[in-house]
């Protein structure tokens, strides 16, 4: 599961956060009209739209798109799913202060080299007011905030759970190098449920998976089960194994494309699954990347604006390029941290060692290329790249990278199980089109 905010703060900067907080697209609010209730708070078909228009400006290039009917489905079913997370997050008494929302818009205009008043002028240019923009970071946060305090405390990594993941890596192409596709069909099963009902769900479930390897249409069975809720036929997705749980890899590892596994019994039931895809994926890297770079770091202060700052590591640029002065003596004159000493050096590091906004620009560097000046949390740097090399990890960063991966499998797990059931203690009404 990645974090929200992640789209709002990170890289891509001022495109992902228009998106995220919608612009204007053209929508006729005189057609508007109800198309769910969510625990007595409605949906509009408005701003379905919007979302479904979010959506398809954020949609993967390369990358198929849904049908129109089902592009909508998917807007209304993360809108259903949003409401309720608000709701919850009401409840249990999140409040987001104003320098939290503060501190998120400064980091937008960071990722995108602006200042706060030239970002709300873009805003306002592109269509859309501050305080929607604001409004639309401050939910961000609160979601966050709700899934950091609900799903992120159940995820729990042991050594033990780090020794088998490396020991799987070091088998002969195990799992690990396997891409799969599944589709999913689940017949839940609640908590409390007695010894009758869960013989009764395990039958359906059985009922299900005799259908599928009959030859039954698999996302018609999906549709048939769950409703229309579940896009894309049931299907999850080509991704690399260890990002499903090992549950599904286990029982269908050995499959071939096309068949079908299951009732397998979890937490959350019974699940039903066909293999869509498998290829054969690449293998946890063994090797890292790492990079020797040096920079000018400037601080910002009401002596230093940050356009200021900008444009003076910019004429450092042009004067280094010119020849007329080295980067190290630039670097020792000026530099505000305790690189300046070594001329900006910043010795070999590998990759998650700095913040996201500076190692995307480094690492876009070719050795030998300065970038334009940029502006991160600590203040504006000019960086040059002096060596690249593939280094082999050490014990330590095979299990620390181990440890990432299970985490983020985990909460993954976790998140889809926090998420389903919150959607299952919801009282959810769906309406029809007026005529």
């Amino acid at each position: 599961m990645t974090c929200m905010l992640g789209g709002l703060l990170g890289g891509a900067g001022l495109a992902r956060a228009q998106s995220a907080a919608g612009t204007k697209p053209v929508v006729t609010r005189s057609a508007d009209f109800i198309v769910a209730v969510v625990n007595s708070e409605p949906i509009t078909n408005h701003e379905v739209q919007l979302q479904r228009t979010r959506m398809e400006a954020q949609w993967p290039a390369g990358t198929a798109k849904p049908a129109l009917p089902e592009l909508t489905a998917q807007a209304l079913e993360q809108l259903v799913n949003e409401k309720i997370q608000l709701q919850s997050a009401r409840e249990s008494g999140i409040r987001i202060e104003e320098d939290a929302v503060d501190l998120a818009e400064m980091n937008v205009a960071r990722q995108n080299q602006m200042d706060k008043m030239q970002l709300r002028a873009k805003l306002e240019k592109e269509g859309l007011t501050v305080s929607a923009f604001r409004e639309q970071l401050r939910k961000q946060i609160t979601l966050t905030r709700l899934r950091e305090r609900e799903v992120e405390g159940r995820v729990r990594i042991s050594d033990t759970d780090i020794d088998q993941f490396l020991r799987e890596q070091r088998g002969a192409q195990s799992a690990a190098g396997i891409d799969l596709n599944l589709a999913m069909i689940v017949v839940p099963v609640p908590e409390d449920s007695t010894e009758a009902q869960v013989v009764a769900l395990q039958a359906r479930a059985e009922t299900a998976a005799r259908r599928a390897r009959a030859g039954e249409d698999f996302a018609a069975l999906v549709k048939e089960y769950l409703g229309d809720k579940v896009p894309n036929g049931g299907s999850m997705g080509l991704r690399p194994s260890d990002r499903y749980p090992t549950l599904f890899v286990d029982n269908t590892l050995t499959l071939k494309v096309g068949e079908i596994a299951g009732p397998i019994r979890s937490g959350a039931g019974f699940h039903v699954l066909k293999v869509l895809e498998k290829r054969q994926g690449e293998a946890p890297p063994m090797m890292v990347v790492q990079t020797r770079a040096r920079h000018i770091l400037l601080r910002t202060s009401p002596q230093l604006t940050e356009a200021a700052a900008v444009n003076q590591l910019a004429q450092f640029k042009q004067r280094i390029a010119a020849g007329q002065v080295t980067f190290a003596s630039l670097a020792r004159e000026f530099s505000q941290d305790g690189s300046a000493t070594s001329g900006g050096d910043l010795g070999w590091t590998g990759p998650g060692q700095f913040v996201p906004e500076f190692e995307q620009v480094m690492n876009r560097l070719r050795p030998g290329q300065m970038s334009d000046p940029l502006v991160s949390r600590f203040g504006v740097h000019l960086i040059e790249v002096t060596d690249r090399r593939d280094v082999p990890l050490s014990m330590r960063e095979q299990r620390e990278m181990a440890r990432n991966l299970l985490r983020e499998k985990k909460l993954d797990e976790a998140f889809a199980t926090w998420q389903e059931d919150l959607r299952g203690r919801a009282f959810v009404e769906l309406r029809d089109a007026p005529q």
